[in-house]
């Protein structure tokens, strides 16, 4: 039923239509009026009586289209191309292809689609990109997504809640007439209770806003004082200018407002830019009052349905409506916008931009971003839309048909941290760009690593009240690591200040800092790495120079014992220089176990046991 919202446009009176020819003529009059369901069936007869031709497939394929039958539709795509078709055809058929999963049938299929329309803009990004959905399948879940109580077995969809009610549109009402589309009851406005608990009780029609007509989708003014809704053009006895061909006028959607008076809502006035020659709808206001966001396809639109924004004046005026432009609208469908409380965040659902399949969710910062899909699970290869969010109650709202109906959503954000990176030199505080930093989880598993950028910086997104750690590393610097304490966010930062390496080479020998090994261990540690990290440093900067790195151990265990287990850590400390790139004949190792002790010490301490437990780096050439 959300389609209703989409093609904006209804069907008043219909008395004779033409036809592609006598045998299509009942089943086109139910299609152009709209009443796919019956059109189907229509269509469906001349198949079987074998008067099937390439129009009646596309027909057909266009009804389950717009009543999102994929299955069907694609069935019936197939027969239809088998003949030359238009450029939007092909898009039709490649958005059914993906919302069955079909990715690499629905590239095909924008193929033809790209060729026939090179300069749409849907063809321009497709022709860039061809291949974007592992990159949609790796994008970071953002929300948790659930079905919701408030949904019946008909069609609800646009919840957004504010204080604690739940507004949202609804064919649940049975008492109400049906509409041909999908055979289901007009649209109402409903509100719900959402409970302390979360739960959603209580659904009952807001009878002073709604018709009979379809009514809804709606947005709510901050101080609960002001509604502006979507309804039919026909309450104001308003009409689309005769469809002479089809000998049809249509019912176009305008957008009302509605003031509050104590707990009821007064007359509802048509708002002063509607229009009998085009549609507006899907109302979202801004948290300040002065902008009205809404779907229309009126003149100048980019596509079918746009996103646009009006000034809602202080004295009660209107300015001229704007439309948002390429950055959010494409020659596809942009609908169902929500403007976030700050007032710039903007959710909106296209099936222009690449997506999944059907409708896909997208956010854009209106002051300088780009639209980005919200990837999984917010979005499927279904149709997702009228995404909304709660900041106070950190909860939102989605609509999606990713059961078979078109059903409300709770949409639940996962708690994460925004943590910016900034690398620089630890003597002088210049920013270093190109520098390797990885983030590792509180088990020091590395979970990413990236480049700094000119500006030194690296982002990661991490989960709420989790330790992590940052490890950077940068040629001519002595690695280190950085702790990322517990935080709820939304934002952290980690100044990783690097030493510059101060390394002495002697004639006979490069002097780092101890090489310290673990009791009873030879693997090496991380701050083990950082060290070695100078001497490869200092081997990279001498390609001439032969190292042989001798290790030694304490004096607990015994002397053959000692022995063994220095070998072992000579040679890991020989094989991680030669991971680091330097050639395997310019590194030898030797165990020298309890033979040379730093500390001549009985009993040793602790510390003089760890003293003795060392890594030395002779020059041999």
């Amino acid at each position: 039923m959300k389609n209703l919202y989409i093609a904006l446009s209804f069907v008043v009176i219909s008395i004779t239509v033409s036809a592609q020819n006598k045998n299509t003529k009942i089943a086109d009059k139910l299609f152009a009026r709209f009443e796919y369901v019956d059109a189907v069936k229509e269509y469906q007869k001349l198949i079987e009586n074998g008067k099937a031709d390439p129009y009646v497939y596309k027909q057909l394929a266009d009804a389950n289209y717009n009543m999102f039958n994929s299955a069907e539709a694609i069935k019936w795509y197939v027969k239809a191309t088998e003949t030359q078709q238009d450029a939007e055809t092909y898009y039709r058929y490649a958005q059914m292809l993906k919302a069955e999963g079909k990715y690499d049938d629905a590239n095909k299929q924008m193929r033809k689609f790209a060729a026939a329309a090179p300069s749409d803009l849907r063809a321009k990004a497709f022709n860039e990109n061809p291949n974007y959905i592992p990159s949609l399948l790796d994008k970071t879940k953002l929300f948790d997504v659930k079905s919701s109580e408030i949904s019946s077995d008909k069609s609800d969809f646009g919840a957004v809640l504010y204080d604690n009610s739940l507004y949202f549109t609804s064919a649940r009402n049975g008492a109400r007439k049906t509409y041909g589309w999908t055979e289901e009851p007009f649209l109402d406005i409903y509100k719900a209770d959402y409970n302390t608990d979360g739960t959603i009780t209580n659904a009952s029609p807001v009878t002073e806003l709604n018709s009979k007509w379809h009514d809804g989708p709606i947005t709510i003014s901050a101080d609960g004082k002001t509604a502006y809704f979507a309804s039919e053009s026909s309450k104001e006895k308003q009409f689309s200018p005769k469809d002479k061909k089809a000998n049809a006028k249509y019912s176009q959607v305008y957008l009302f407002s509605a003031t509050k008076n104590g707990d009821s809502w007064g007359t509802p006035s048509s708002l002063p830019f509607n229009d009998k020659s085009f549609s507006n709808s899907n109302p979202s206001l801004s948290r300040d009052g002065k902008t009205l966001y809404f779907s229309s396809n009126r003149t100048g639109s980019v596509g079918g349905t746009d996103i646009w924004k009006v000034a809602v004046n202080a004295d009660g005026t209107y300015g001229e409506p704007q439309n948002l432009g390429n950055k959010v609208n494409t020659e596809g469908n942009e609908s169902f916008p929500f403007i976030a409380d700050d007032n710039k965040t903007l959710y909106f659902a296209s099936s222009g931009k690449q997506g999944f399949g059907g409708l896909d969710v997208y956010q854009i910062d209106l002051t300088n971003g780009e639209a980005t899909n919200m990837g999984k699970p917010v979005n499927t290869e279904k149709d997702d839309f009228a995404f909304t969010f709660n900041e106070g109650k950190k909860i939102g709202f989605l609509s999606t048909n990713r059961s078979g109906n078109d059903d409300i959503f709770i949409v639940n954000p996962i708690c994460a941290v925004d943590v910016l990176i900034v690398v620089t030199n630890a003597k002088t505080g210049e920013i270093l760009a190109n520098a390797s930093v990885s983030i590792l989880d509180d088990k020091k598993n590395v979970i990413a690593t990236q480049m700094s950028n000119a500006n030194g910086e690296v982002s990661y997104k991490v989960e709420c009240d989790r330790a992590y750690v940052v490890q950077a590393s940068k040629d001519g610097f002595e690695g280190n690591t950085f702790a990322v304490t517990k935080s709820k966010g939304p934002k952290a930062k980690v100044d990783a200040a690097l030493q510059p390496i101060d390394v002495i080479v002697t004639e006979t020998e490069i002097i780092l800092k101890p090489i310290y090994f673990e009791y009873d261990k030879s693997n090496i540690t991380q701050e083990g790495a950082f060290e070695l990290d100078k001497l490869v440093q200092v081997m990279k900067n001498n390609d001439k120079m032969v190292i042989l790195a001798k290790s030694h151990t304490d004096s607990r265990g015994s002397d053959k014992y000692n022995l063994t287990l220095s070998d072992k850590r000579a040679k890991s400390t020989v094989q991680y220089i030669i991971s680091e790139g330097i050639d395997a004949n310019r590194i030898s190792g030797k165990g020298m176990g309890e033979l040379e002790p730093k500390e001549v010490c009985n009993p040793c301490t602790e510390a003089q046991h760890g003293l003795n437990r060392r890594s030395e780096f002779l020059i041999v050439k």
